[in-house]
């Protein structure tokens, strides 16, 4: 990893949004993953959805992160973590729109979906549509990330907003800070995830 070789020529760095798992003396900003993924899914078992499906990413620490959260909030709320629910697959449209595919095309299919970000999303409501589910009629959608595409979506998509901004900000912060050669308060920060609703989710509907 490059982070080693920096390291080893005593170069300051701050690693921004992680992938993997880092030493604990290795500086990093991110964000916090876990509550968003339980944000997320508290918001659809508030609106009544009792089978909430994940489509998760690969074992990078803030999928795992996300995929926890979910997890955490289904068991708060006295539902299963059921294994048939949860896909994991690639971060693009194309990964998310075949395992929403497979998911929606069950009997008993999902009346919600939770994606660990907002491409797979985007696959969701394509797959929705070749089914001829109605976003968020038939079937609701949680997203993460907020990321410009979202603006494009119809209906405009309920996401979890990573502050992609702020984290940037305060990773040049911290390489400036380290840069000087001065103490930091913490090594690692995590910038808190906020939920944003908007009109990819409602109510189940009443068989």
């Amino acid at each position: 990893m490059c982070w080693c070789r920096l390291t080893a020529k005593g170069i300051p760095f701050v690693v921004f949004d992680p992938i993997d798992e880092l030493p604990d003396d290795v500086p990093f900003v991110g964000a916090t993953n876990w509550r968003g993924g339980q944000a997320a899914t508290r918001h659809l078992v508030g609106l009544g959805h009792r089978r909430i499906a994940m489509i998760s990413g690969p074992d990078h620490p803030f999928c795992l992160a996300r995929l926890s959260g979910y997890s955490s909030a289904l068991a708060e709320a006295g539902l299963p973590m059921e294994p048939d629910l949860v896909v994991k697959t690639q971060l693009t449209r194309e990964h998310g729109c075949a395992a929403a595919r497979e998911l929606l095309s069950r009997p008993d299919r999902p009346t919600a979906v939770f994606t660990a970000n907002d491409m797979q999303a985007l696959g969701v409501y394509q797959a929705a549509r070749e089914l001829g589910l109605r976003i968020p009629h038939d079937l609701s959608v949680v997203g993460f990330d907020d990321v410009p595409v979202v603006a494009w979506m119809d209906p405009p998509l309920t996401i979890v907003h990573q502050p992609l901004a702020e984290m940037a900000a305060a990773t040049t912060e911290l390489a400036l800070t380290l840069g000087r050669g001065e103490e930091v308060p913490q090594v690692g920060l995590e910038i808190a995830t906020t939920l944003t609703v908007r009109e990819s989710t409602a109510p189940p509907k009443e068989e």
